[in-house]
Order: C-alpha cells, then sequence, then structure tokens
C-alpha cells in the first residue's frame, strides 16, 4: 500500500502562487494531481513518470503550473504560478505503483489516492 498526503494549499489572490506537497510513504512508478472544482468532475491537472521524470500537463494549467518531485523523500510537488479563479479545488494526488500507462489525465489509471488539500483563488 502508498499512503499519500497532500499539503501545502491554501487562499491565494489571482495572479499569486501555491506549492502543493504530496508525501508519498514508498516508491512509486508515476503520480499525477488532479482536481475538483464544485459541481464539476475530477481532472487531471499534470502527471510524472517517477522514474524518468517525464512530465505530462493538462492544457489549461501549461506554463502556469509544474510538477516535479523529490524521489529522496518520496514527495510530489505541484508549483502553481499565475494562479486563476478557476483554479479554485480540490487537488488531489495519485500515485500508481505498477507499470507507466499513457492514460496519465484518468483516475482509472492510479492505484492510490491522498484525501485532497483545498486551493482557493480569489479575484
Amino acid at each position: 500500500q502508498v499512503q499519500l498526503v497532500e499539503s501545502g494549499g491554501g487562499s491565494v489572490q489571482a495572479g499569486g502562487s501555491l506549492r502543493l506537497s504530496c508525501a508519498a510513504s514508498s516508491s512509486t512508478v508515476s503520480m499525477g494531481w488532479f482536481r475538483q472544482a464544485p459541481g464539476k468532475e475530477r481532472e487531471g491537472v499534470a502527471a510524472i513518470y517517477t522514474l524518468v521524470g517525464s512530465t505530462y500537463y493538462a492544457d489549461s494549467v501549461k506554463g502556469r503550473f509544474t510538477i516535479s518531485q523529490d524521489n529522496a523523500e518520496n514527495t510530489l510537488y505541484l508549483q502553481m504560478n499565475s494562479l486563476k479563479p478557476e483554479d479554485t479545488a480540490i487537488y488531489y494526488c495519485a500515485a500508481k505503483s505498477s507499470f507507466w500507462a499513457a492514460t496519465w489525465y484518468l483516475q482509472s489509471t492510479y492505484n492510490y489516492w491522498g484525501q485532497g488539500t483545498q486551493v482557493t483563488v480569489s479575484s
């Protein structure tokens, strides 16, 4: 089993930045960030192929968000810059313990999920 704990969420004004962290209890093959806004479906934000470092992003966050990892502590990060009100959502960390899948943006791809951390961006 892999335990995932997100942190770093909070409230920020539009244009500001936040860095989310996800601490994993053990190593993973890949990890990703998803978010779910009120009344909307959970969507993939970014993912990283942990073993290689390859990254993937949703079009809505490209150029603003950066996903990275600290393998020494099995920690995943999401640096969010130039935040917009539409970025407001609960952000979830996800991990996959088996082989890499091209469907990084699908919830079903991942084996483990964190409880989420709230990000609120005000205008």
